[in-house]
């Protein structure tokens, strides 16, 4: 079946068994390697990305379901050299741990930023409750998205592309 799909802004076209999921479609056919694949029964949530801006666990979802539609990987996060403040925020505070969970987590709190620019703690551990993080890092994923929060990563950011907010300091991976 051929499907045409735009991640990140480029449209892709492709022929596709009708089974391939979305999580394979972007690692295997546009090598875009940032989305993981774990338990393959959406329990983990490391495969999460956007679809139409709306977070999907992409082993739950056809790539031909994507057809016509808009994908969103953690390989759009950053600008360049120019890191998203969520990323900012994983390296600052030690978020990034083993890095299995890492893209889900970083699209997850990408999005809650892009919806609640203050979130609570309460917020942030209620956004990612759907993700699994093996190194049982909670709080370091919670400080790193305080953090991304506090340092100009909401709303406003993502809205402004790449120019940094006010008072956001430079994190260098």
């Amino acid at each position: 079946m051929r499907i045409t799909v735009t991640v990140n802004g480029e449209q892709h076209t492709r022929d596709v068994e009708p089974r391939l999921l979305l999580v394979h479609f972007l690692r295997d056919e546009l090598r875009l390697t940032g989305t993981h694949w774990g338990c393959d029964t959406s329990n983990c949530g490391v495969c999460t990305v956007w679809l139409d801006d709306t977070p999907v666990k992409s082993c739950t979802v056809l790539a031909v379901m994507a057809d016509g539609h808009e994908v969103r990987t953690v390989e759009d996060l950053a600008h360049g050299a120019e890191l998203d403040p969520v990323q900012q925020g994983f390296v600052a505070c030690h978020g990034l741990q083993c890095g299995f969970c890492t893209p889900g987590m970083m699209m997850t709190a990408r999005w809650l930023l892009d919806h609640n620019a203050d979130p609570s703690e309460e917020d942030i551990r209620e956004a990612i409750s759907g993700q699994v993080c093996r190194c049982t890092g909670y709080e370091n994923i919670v400080r790193s998205v305080r953090w991304a929060a506090e340092h100009g990563g909401g709303a406003q950011a993502a809205d402004a592309g790449t120019e940094p907010a006010p008072g956001r300091e430079e994190v260098r991976a």
